[in-house]
């Protein structure tokens, strides 16, 4: 039994050296160097005990942001395409290109978001697009080089 270890846990771990550290004790008289005031100064809105103000606060001035004009608007449902190139194409195989096909090739991550082919590059083939919106460059190399856009 003597020497024994005990499994360890994340109930048992013990603390680094150095992690942990007694906290101050404030408001204990002038010898522990943190007495009276507790290391608050001398009065004013700092020294009370709800004297801290909320972020933003400019002491009753008329804070920034609501001194500045507000515009525009940010829809909340908007959901962005994910982005594929021209150049990017040359590296599929065949000359088909949906979602389905990007997301196997690793050019996009999901096949439920809209995916949009932009003209960056050459249409080497004649790609046959369905299921992505085109920009109007890419859709007019893609038809220039034989393929066509569905959709």
């Amino acid at each position: 039994m003597a020497g024994e270890q005990k499994e360890l846990g994340l109930h048992n771990l013990p603390a680094p050296r150095g992690a942990t550290s007694t906290p101050k004790r404030k408001g204990r008289g002038p010898g522990s160097g943190t007495g009276k005031t507790a290391g608050r100064g001398h009065k004013g809105q700092r020294a009370r005990k709800s004297g801290n103000v909320r972020p933003g606060f400019e002491g009753g001035q008329m804070p920034l942001i609501r001194r500045v004009p507000k515009r525009g608007f940010t829809n909340p449902f908007r959901v962005a395409a994910q982005v594929v190139n021209l150049k990017d194409l040359a590296r599929l195989p065949g000359t088909e290109i949906s979602p389905a096909v990007l997301v196997e090739a690793g050019l996009v991550t999901r096949a439920d978001r809209p995916v949009k082919v932009l003209a960056t590059g050459d249409a080497g083939r004649a790609y046959v697009v369905s299921g992505c919106q085109c920009s109007a460059s890419a859709r007019q190399k893609i038809e220039q080089a034989g393929g066509q856009v569905e959709g």
